[in-house]
């Protein structure tokens, strides 16, 4: 049972870890107040109805400006990036802790090569009278 939760918990810690740590973008596309498409990992195509400017049809000293309806909307999240830990700035008390945590921790799998017993060097008491045949009872 005790294995099986810590398999649980050390998954359930990747995930934690893989998510806090992940960075992605949402891209929206909207054609006025109506959201058309929405984007993960890469740029929303659009609608196809972006405006823009005609070659030709206007005349130089003329321009004309019109609204765009269509607007593109971008959302980063932003993971974690501070889990690599610069061995350079840890002082001494916190390299004093790791090497004894490491030391600690690689010695709990050490097994017991030989069974010790305590009552090895003892020798059990010498009986003196046989109790069994003190308190012996015979049905006659």
């Amino acid at each position: 049972m005790k294995q099986v939760f810590h398999k649980i918990m050390s998954m359930v810690m990747v995930w934690v870890v893989l998510c806090s740590t992940l960075s992605f973008t949402v891209n929206k596309h909207y054609c006025g107040d109506t959201l058309v498409e929405t984007a993960l990992f890469h740029k929303a195509k659009g609608c196809g109805m972006d405006m823009g400017t005609p070659s030709g049809m206007t005349p130089k000293g003329c321009v004309i400006t019109k609204k765009n309806c269509c607007d593109d909307k971008q959302f980063v999240i932003d993971g974690q990036d501070e889990l690599q830990i610069s061995w350079d700035t840890l002082s001494i008390n916190q390299e004093l802790f790791i090497t004894a945590f490491v030391y600690a921790y690689s010695n709990l799998f050490e097994g017991v090569e030989t069974n010790v017993s305590s009552y090895q060097d003892y020798k059990p008491p010498l009986v003196i009278r046989q109790l069994y045949k003190i308190d012996e009872t015979y049905l006659i």
